[in-house]
């Protein structure tokens, strides 16, 4: 049974929620507020959060942040702001998916499963990737460059380990917007896609206008460039 925080100030959708994830076999606790999320995520351990944006007393997106300080748990907003700034913010802040109301919730399950699945998939992935001087401690959910440790928001954590597992293979935006979102989603387009790595590449490259270790291949995609160059050896 996987246990969710839903942060959310609508009780009509609270109780319908409770009851649909209770049929489901999922563990539901309730924050209607921003500092009753914050007690609970400090007394609790969860395995998926779900926020709403607007709060009486904040935002969720203020949530996220302070959450991603420490944990790398999955992470949907559930909000009616459907403004392209708002889904870019959510994602680059550390959100794994980011869905609008009105919402189908047959949708919304198949999205939080999907998103658990691949939690569990990278908790139990054993061992170490290291190439071009990067290196994912993949038990521990942590990326160093050149030995030095690197602060990533999930999104680009789980978009560095794909490149990684593909190493001088070309990826198109499509195979990577599948692999790490496996749903249909408007706001999932080829510009979100490029914000999320350009805001990687300003991390692990040595020269980010000039990208040595994920490369831009013209018409065809990205590659990940394990013989990039850059002196340093795993």
């Amino acid at each position: 049974m996987s246990k969710l925080l839903l942060l959310e100030d609508d009780l009509s959708l609270i109780n319908g929620l409770s009851f649909a994830f209770q049929r489901a076999g999922h563990a539901l606790e309730i924050a209607r507020t921003l500092r009753e999320a914050e007690s609970l995520w400090q007394e609790g351990k969860y395995d998926l959060l779900i926020l709403d944006v607007s709060l009486p007393d904040g935002s969720g997106f203020a949530f996220c942040e302070k959450v991603r300080q420490s944990s790398r748990i999955p992470i949907l907003f559930l909000t009616a702001s459907d403004a392209e700034t708002s889904i870019i913010m959510g994602l680059d802040i550390g959100g794994d998916d980011y869905m609008t109301k009105p919402f189908k919730l047959a949708i919304l399950m198949s999205r939080i499963n999907a998103l658990l699945r691949r939690s569990q998939h990278f908790q139990r992935s054993p061992g170490e990737l290291c190439s071009n001087g990067i290196t994912l401690q993949l038990l521990e959910g942590r990326a160093c460059k050149n030995g030095v440790p690197m602060e990533l928001t999930a999104a680009e954590y789980k978009l560095l380990r794909f490149f990684m597992e593909n190493p001088d293979v070309i990826l198109s935006a499509e195979q990577i917007m599948g692999k790490l979102w496996d749903y249909d989603g408007n706001f999932v387009d080829g510009n979100t896609l490029a914000v999320y790595i350009r805001r990687l590449r300003t991390k692990i490259e040595d020269d980010p206008a000039k990208p040595a270790r994920i490369v831009t291949v013209r018409r065809m995609g990205y590659k990940w460039n394990a013989g990039g160059g850059t002196g340093w050896t795993c």
